[in-house]
């Protein structure tokens, strides 16, 4: 089975591709790079040309109100529309959990948007809510900064390997759609400040991390389990302490990647640090 997968070379997309080609499938690796563009629609039509399924695990290059929304429907719109006349199967999205509780923030906003795009098509979909990724923890530090203190919610949240997102992407992909949300995470559930805390002591890393109950979320006020899975999610095999011992975790993500994780924005922590000097 053809399936092409968009942003396939990057973190997510390129442990896809060979998941995907390890189980006997014909996977593409579709981005700018490889001559497919989403937004300008360059290489899209020979691209999907025999294809049965569609998996987009793209993201925005800004996090801008603007542009990410601007991103988000024009390369979904432009799928959606080869995908009709490539007379593809199923397509599949990578989004976030909580995504529909997250609308305060200008990047969460966009997906909801690209989400809604998919489910008024005409082509049947999965879309899949990942929690964040072990990998973007440090990357969470760093854009959560107030002084040189890292400030983050004390909220649950059950982050996961990116290796596992893929896995679960990878599963989703060759099973019937759903025309509905199928929800992945890890095997653990943390506090946010917790386990940034615990992280950044693995990389000896000095910054403090102070739990902070008005610290917001890509621009977003959480409650306790807003970016805590339901019940039914699927769940990955990679605990946070072995995951550490793994290749991954020695080599230190600089930014989170908001297609599959929500993070404190440098809007936001402008924006807290503004209201701060105001209240002192």
């Amino acid at each position: 089975m053809k399936i092409v997968v968009i942003g396939g070379t990057g973190l997510i997309g390129s442990k896809l591709v060979n998941k995907l080609r390890e189980r006997g499938q014909e996977a593409i690796a579709a981005a700018p790079n490889t001559g497919v563009n989403t937004i300008t629609g360059d290489g899209l039509a020979e691209a999907l040309k025999g294809a049965s399924v569609v998996v987009d695990v793209s993201n925005s290059p800004s996090w801008e109100d603007a542009a990410v929304l601007k991103f988000f429907e024009t390369s979904t719109r432009n799928l959606l529309t080869h995908e009709a006349a490539a007379k593809v199967g199923h397509h599949v999205a990578l989004s976030v959990v909580g995504t529909g509780r997250l609308s305060e923030s200008g990047y969460f906003r966009a997906k909801i948007a690209q989400e809604k795009l998919i489910t008024e098509s005409s082509i049947p979909y999965s879309i899949v809510h990942a929690t964040q990724f072990f990998e973007f923890l440090k990357g969470l530090a760093d854009i959560s900064m107030v002084g040189d203190k890292v400030h983050l919610p004390p909220v649950l949240f059950q982050p996961m390997a990116a290796d596992d997102v893929a896995t679960g992407v990878g599963r989703v992909a060759v099973e019937a759609p759903v025309n509905g949300i199928v929800e992945i995470g890890g095997p653990e559930i943390f506090r946010v400040d917790e386990l940034v805390r615990r992280r950044l002591v693995s990389l000896k890393d000095t910054r403090e991390v102070v739990a902070d109950p008005n610290a917001r979320y890509a621009g977003a006020k959480l409650s306790e389990k807003t970016l805590v899975p339901g019940n039914k999610a699927r769940l990955g095999d990679t605990r946070f302490e072995i995951w550490l011992t793994q290749p991954a975790a020695q080599i230190p993500s600089a930014r989170p990647q908001a297609a599959s994780v929500a993070a404190v924005s440098k809007e936001a922590v402008s924006t807290e640090k503004d209201s701060r000097k105001k209240a002192s």
